[in-house]
């Protein structure tokens, strides 16, 4: 019989792995929070079409890596490849805005049909955060101070680039879309098919191509900054003047874009060379004409992602177990007085180990393997006197305590 395996593209977390990835979505949870963001929850699966107006029918995720499948009513379902969409449905069907501003975070699986690669699957958990209702550039300074925040906790300060850039407003973004198309038509013949396609659709997105045809060619593309309005100029200074005060480092990239056309203003990835070429770990914008996308009215919004899985690969030093006591009884005389000390133990809030079987050179040897501190040996006599020998597994001392003292003394 030919061996059981994972399908292609995921993995089975566990033991270490997946204590780091839990520790990333704990500093992130915890970070996040002190800035009043509360979680949300959202289905694994939507209405296909509530990602495909979200993404835009040319970008790669719905035209290539959406899980999509039929339901047994016939409906039109797709397991979810990015948080937003989710978030901002929920916003809009729950009738969130009527409490502006809302801030939200999330963490759960992702689903792409790509390429698996390091720190790539094709199922990966991601954590995000989306605040909805502010249309003020002190929003995009605490999104990416809080981004930037995070990380630092996650001991990356040090190897963590923010790069940041301005979409400019609708205005802005007109007078790019004009300058793009002409000069990307001017070099039609040298960019790929993909590309040639997207010129009709959705140009901007023919900058986010890894086709090198297409590289040579957006090298010298007009810059986006030639194109934005007086109004957007002052919006993207007072975010950069806000990054200044908080002595956030970063770098102005020119070439940083989000191809769909309710972004706005700010972009940002943090990106890192620790996972070998230069990785984006985190990215976000606002996007403040997706709410209206969506049916769901004129609502500002700005929000970022990370890979936990990928973000988890950077962490360097292991993340400690919890060490456990060890309950170790000695006869069937003492069988039930050991289950109920350690049910009252777990209870206290202790990790206890039972050694169920064997002798006791061999419940020791199961009791240091589990690298336990300390272990409660309970026999005949200790039954009789109302003690516990304690072993203190670091030094080798032990002592007899009183039952009812028990806790106490460890």
């Amino acid at each position: 019989m030919e061996k059981i395996q994972s399908v292609r593209g995921t993995y089975d977390l566990y033991g270490e792995p997946k204590r780091k990835a839990k520790k990333v979505v704990e500093i992130a949870s915890q970070t996040v929070e002190t800035y009043g963001f509360e979680e949300i929850e959202t289905p694994i699966f939507e209405f296909t079409e509530v990602f495909a107006r979200n993404l835009g029918d040319t970008s790669d995720i719905v035209t290539k890596e959406m899980y999509t499948f039929s339901d047994r009513g016939g409906e039109s379902l797709t397991l979810r490849p990015e948080g937003t969409a989710g978030v901002v449905r929920a916003f809009i069907s729950q009738g969130m805005k009527q409490n502006l501003p809302v801030k939200l975070y999330y963490t759960g699986p992702m689903f792409r049909y790509e390429r698996p690669q390091k720190g790539r699957q094709r199922q990966f958990t991601q954590f995000g955060v989306e605040m909805l209702g502010v249309q003020s550039p002190q929003a995009d300074i605490e999104m990416i101070a809080m981004a930037y925040s995070f990380l630092q906790k996650l001991g990356l300060e040090g190897s963590i680039t923010v790069e940041i850039n301005s979409l400019g407003d609708q205005e802005s973004r007109d007078a790019y879309r004009a300058k793009l198309v002409a000069y990307l038509k001017e070099h039609f013949n040298e960019l790929s098919p993909d590309s040639k396609e997207r010129l009709n659709k959705n140009p901007l997105r023919v900058l986010d191509s890894k086709e090198e045809c297409d590289k040579v060619v957006i090298a010298d593309a007009p810059l986006y900054s030639e194109s934005l309005n007086e109004t957007s100029k002052a919006f993207f200074e007072e975010v950069l003047k806000g990054l200044d005060a908080l002595k956030i480092p970063y770098r102005v990239n020119d070439r940083l874009v989000r191809g769909l056309d309710y972004y706005s203003h700010t972009v940002f990835e943090l990106t890192t060379d620790k996972l070998g070429a230069q990785g984006t770990v985190l990215a976000g914008g606002r996007y403040d004409g997706l709410v209206a996308e969506m049916g769901g009215g004129d609502i500002a919004g700005i929000g970022w992602a990370c890979g936990v899985e990928r973000l988890s690969m950077l962490l360097g030093d292991p993340v400690p177990l919890k060490r456990p006591v060890a309950v170790i009884e000695l006869g069937d005389e003492a069988k039930n007085e050991a289950l109920k000390i350690a049910y009252d133990l777990r209870n206290a809030g202790f990790k206890v180990e039972h050694a169920y079987s064997g002798n006791l050179k061999k419940r020791m040897e199961k009791a240091n393997k589990a690298n336990a501190y300390a272990a409660v040996i309970l026999g005949s006599d200790e039954i009789q006197k109302g003690v516990a020998t304690v072993k203190n597994l670091d030094t080798g001392a032990q002592t007899q305590i009183a039952l009812n003292n028990l806790k106490e003394a460890l």
